[in-house]
């Protein structure tokens, strides 16, 4: 087992390491099944957009944002 020192790392530092897994687990991303909640959130929020009471916000601005807030 691989173990990291996350009590020792920043949180900009664990939102990158998060970030690089996310990005290798995302290369096959065929081979994982998506939960059925997932596509409720999904459905739901698809009637949010529509209906005006959800907004797109583009992801690198949203990581900006994300970023800023728990720096």
């Amino acid at each position: 087992m691989i173990k990291f020192p996350i009590d020792q790392m920043s949180r900009t530092e664990k939102v990158m390491a998060m970030e690089a897994l996310w990005k290798d687990l995302s290369l096959d991303d065929a081979s994982v099944e998506s939960p059925a909640w997932h596509r409720e959130e999904l459905a739901a929020t698809e009637l949010r957009v529509a209906s005006g009471q959800e907004q797109f916000v583009d992801w690198e601005a949203a990581k900006k944002e994300l970023r800023k807030r728990f720096e």
